[in-house]
């Protein structure tokens, strides 16, 4: 991987990570026709910038995450049905990853928003603010979540899905799915890292960092513009782009 990749790659997993689009469906993509191989050193680089994205969060969420502790259970157990799906469906998870999965699941993903959207009439009973989310809604957001284990099908898309349908707002359904990420892929990347340490070294250290500085910066500017957003349109848009991406895929297939 040269710098040039490492900025490409970076910039994905920045701009999609937090929205509803698959991060992980894109990178794949994005690896493949970049000719780059999924090896040791490419989940090494992952690693890396998915750590960027989780610090982006923490940042512009500093004071929920070091004040709210109440908060913090309620992630916690939002977190306990993907880590115990993982950690016990990981060799399945593993064999599904390819491109024709990804697409059949962007389509799927895509249709699953506009018809949630169809149907979500955002009212003011509905919890407003993160901090309101019940033990309950949280249990629902971590079942939901689940489904993100099938490549393309998005962490972000399941967990928002997961939040609209158990009665949240947009921007709270959108901020309790960045505040997931952080127990989620601290544990990906944590066991990732452990996995993969040999493969930290000053050979790729540059590209290792220009990919965590993009991913840093793009991450932080997604979310800040994906609330705004959110303040004016709906989840509409980011379906009918998941349908038109996963036939896209497919016809590259």
């Amino acid at each position: 991987m040269d710098i040039f990749q490492a900025v490409i790659i970076g910039i994905i997993e920045g701009f999609t990570e937090f929205l509803p689009i698959s991060s992980t469906g894109h990178m794949i993509v994005a690896s493949a026709m970049m000719g780059l191989e999924q090896d040791s050193v490419q989940k090494s680089f992952e690693v890396i910038i998915q750590f960027a994205a989780i610090l982006a969060v923490v940042l512009l969420y500093k004071d929920k995450v070091f004040k709210e502790f109440d908060l913090w259970k309620k992630l916690i157990l939002a977190f306990i049905p993907i880590g115990a799906m993982g950690f016990l469906f990981s060799k399945q998870v593993k064999a599904l990853f390819s491109i024709e999965v990804v697409a059949w699941m962007f389509i799927i993903g895509g249709i699953v928003f506009l018809i949630v959207e169809y149907f979500y009439k955002e009212k003011d009973h509905f919890v407003q603010e993160v901090e309101e989310v019940s033990y309950k809604q949280a249990l629902i957001i971590g079942i939901a979540q689940c489904f993100s284990l099938i490549p393309g099908t998005s962490r972000a898309g399941s967990t928002i899905i997961g939040g609209m349908l158990s009665h949240l707002s947009r921007k709270a359904s959108a901020e309790f799915s960045f505040l997931l990420a952080i127990p989620v892929m601290a544990a990906v990347t944590g066991y990732d890292i452990l996995k993969h340490y040999h493969e930290f070294n000053f050979d790729n250290g540059v590209v290792l960092a220009v990919g965590f500085v993009t991913a840093f910066i793009v991450a932080y500017i997604t979310i800040k513009l994906f609330i705004e957003f959110l303040s004016r349109f709906t989840f509409v848009p980011f379906g009918i782009y998941r349908i038109l991406f996963g036939i896209f895929l497919l016809l590259y297939i």
